[in-house]
């Protein structure tokens, strides 16, 4: 054992004392820096234990590795990436992103007092939700509506608030299960509802439902299918049936969407979700779709549809629980002012922009970056620009793609899944890291959500490939 080198190492009150300790704790304060310290001598110590001849480092290179343990401390864990997997609505990834009058909006928030339950003019006690709902009343056409953490808690809550002990009707073709193992059977039993299955995986008849309805019966509930399509020899019931079924019967039809575009995306040249308002029109009771998906705006949730039901949901004790904070508040106000004028949506919108952008602009991007790209592995990966595919993601039009371009890349006469793993890995350890998709042996960049090129482009000067 390395004896003379163990007994010349500092103890933690002369490492912290000396200058470059004394300015480390000026910089981060002294509780951190002992216990960075402590850590450092503790590694130290096990290093010349195990490496008899080894040499000790002396008072400057300890100090070094004390703002070294600091800063990897300190480090934010939450980071910006480059979201270049080709999913526009990445759950991994946050979702939507705010488009800017949003961004604006929550900072102001952020920096000060708000009349977030307060009425002005009356100098009362005010609701929260009145800052948006006479908004998404005008958009989905609902009587009323309530907003809450996000879409699960919405579809909680409405269970909660209108079926707790009494069995929902559910076609067995919808009992979906989203990322993060969410299933719709489990959101039920955790509301106090009895799951109530009712035809087959692949067809349900109106017979199903009506032969299903009773007095335990508290609502029939209609998922959308997300992540998933059922094709082929198929059933469902019209949503307009299915709604006359539950009246006929006296009870909601609740109509979980999942995305719920406010809009017709047809429109804008993209294929058809349903929006809230087709499911209220349709005869739907009460509505529940997300913020942070196609809406393009914060996590959230939204129930929306007859005001009756509404205030018994917003008067349960459980909404106080499921709320959000003033911050998405103000942002999901802001996008919603955005749909007032549908000419400027496509641009104004951040997850409407990436969504209709031309596989032609695209492709202009990816020829632009390549050489960089190339220039920046030099020579040790083959690039070529490719016409590839996105799709929308968090559950919407899953079985949609875009049209869209990118960039692929592979080690120099390799076509193997662990030389395009490191590749991947160099590419995520850039200071911004880049999240791209491994295709084939290919480690592929889609370009479709690239909207800062300069800023990608600066920092592939630091891509080091291993070996």
């Amino acid at each position: 054992m390395a004896r003379g080198a163990l007994a010349s190492l500092p103890s933690v009150d002369r490492l912290i004392s000396s200058p470059e300790g004394a300015a480390l704790s000026a910089r981060h304060g002294h509780a951190l820096l002992v216990e960075a310290a402590r850590a450092v001598l503790a590694e130290e110590r096990e290093r010349l234990s195990k490496a008899p001849a080894a040499a000790g480092a002396d008072l400057p290179a300890l100090t070094a590795k004390c703002a070294a343990w600091i800063e990897t401390l300190m480090r934010a864990s939450l980071r910006p990436v480059f979201n270049l997997t080709g999913t526009v609505l990445h759950t991994n990834l946050g979702r939507a992103l705010y488009p800017k009058t949003a961004i604006e909006a929550a900072t102001q928030a952020m920096a000060g007092p708000v009349n977030l339950e307060y009425e002005i003019e009356g100098a009362a006690r005010g609701e929260r939700d009145s800052h948006v709902e006479s908004w998404i009343r005008r958009l989905t056409g609902a009587e009323a509506a309530v907003v809450v953490n996000n879409n699960a808690a919405a579809v909680y809550l409405t269970l909660y608030a209108l079926a707790r002990r009494k069995e929902v009707i559910v076609s067995r073709g919808e009992l979906v299960e989203i990322g993060g193992s969410f299933r719709i059977p489990d959101i039920m039993a955790s509301a106090g509802c009895k799951l109530r299955e009712v035809g087959t995986t692949n067809r349900t008849h109106p017979k199903d439902f009506e032969g299903a309805l009773g007095k335990a019966t508290g609502a029939i509930m209609k998922v959308h299918t997300s992540n998933y399509s059922v094709q082929g020899f198929t059933a469902t019931v019209p949503e307009a049936e299915l709604a006359a079924i539950a009246h006929k019967h006296g009870v909601p039809l609740i109509n979980d969407l999942g995305c719920g575009m406010l809009v017709n995306l047809e429109d804008f040249g993209l294929p058809h979700e349903p929006t809230p308002r087709e499911a209220i029109a349709n005869g739907a009771d009460i509505v529940t779709f997300s913020g942070d998906k196609l809406l393009g705006g914060p996590q959230c949730g939204l129930i929306v549809g007859r005001k009756d039901l509404v205030e018994r949901i917003r008067k349960n004790p459980m909404k106080r629980a499921l709320r959000i904070d003033k911050v998405r508040l103000a942002a999901l106000e802001a996008v919603l002012r955005l749909y007032a004028n549908p000419e400027r949506l496509a641009s104004e919108l951040t997850t409407l922009r990436l969504l209709t952008r031309s596989r032609e602009e695209i492709l202009s991007v990816a020829q632009r970056v390549m050489p960089v790209v190339e220039k920046a592995l030099a020579g040790q990966a083959a690039v070529r620009v490719l016409e590839c595919a996105s799709q929308i993601g968090s559950g919407a039009l899953p079985v949609e793609t875009l049209p869209s371009a990118g960039i692929a890349m592979i080690p120099a006469g390799k076509r193997r899944s662990g030389a395009a793993d490191a590749l991947a890995r160099a590419f995520r350890a850039l200071p911004v890291p880049v999240i791209g998709r491994i295709n084939e042996g290919e480690f592929i960049l889609d370009l479709r959500c690239l909207e800062d090129e300069a800023g990608l482009v600066a920092q592939l000067a630091h891509l080091r490939l291993p070996g």
